[in-house]
């Protein structure tokens, strides 16, 4: 019994438990699941986009903020960042395969949300 409850508890070490207060995915998981990161990885899912396209693509989102989100997503391994040594500078942004998979992710739980919108906003009314 002690065996079976140890090897669980590798596995849920091994995995990573977001309920825990400082596992590791929950920093990911914020990350990911933030306004800017969401539409960041959404906005990557064509393809590569230059910093100054991404930041008009994801209207409202400021040049610190969107440089810090890209930050953490490639700190997370979601995203590559590709500098050119050229004048005005150049970089590139693009998803990696665990980004492809991320954004995929939450893209289905935006369009899920598109959707349902008439829904969702119909409750908020029914509740206010």
């Amino acid at each position: 019994m002690t065996t079976a409850s140890s090897t669980r508890l590798a596995d849920r070490m091994e995995r990573g438990d977001v309920f825990a207060p400082r596992c590791p995915s929950r920093a990911i998981l914020r990350h990911v699941t933030s306004s800017w990161g969401t539409l960041a990885l959404i906005a990557l899912l064509p393809g590569t986009l230059r910093f100054s396209d991404l930041r008009r693509k994801i209207v409202g989102v400021s040049e610190r903020m969107l440089s810090q989100t890209l930050k953490q997503l490639e700190g997370d391994g979601l995203v590559r960042r590709q500098s050119f040594p050229v004048v005005p500078p150049r970089v590139d942004y693009a998803l990696t395969e665990q980004g492809q998979q991320a954004a995929l992710l939450v893209q289905a739980l935006a369009d899920w949300i598109e959707d349902t919108l008439p829904e969702l906003t119909g409750g908020q009314a029914r509740t206010e």
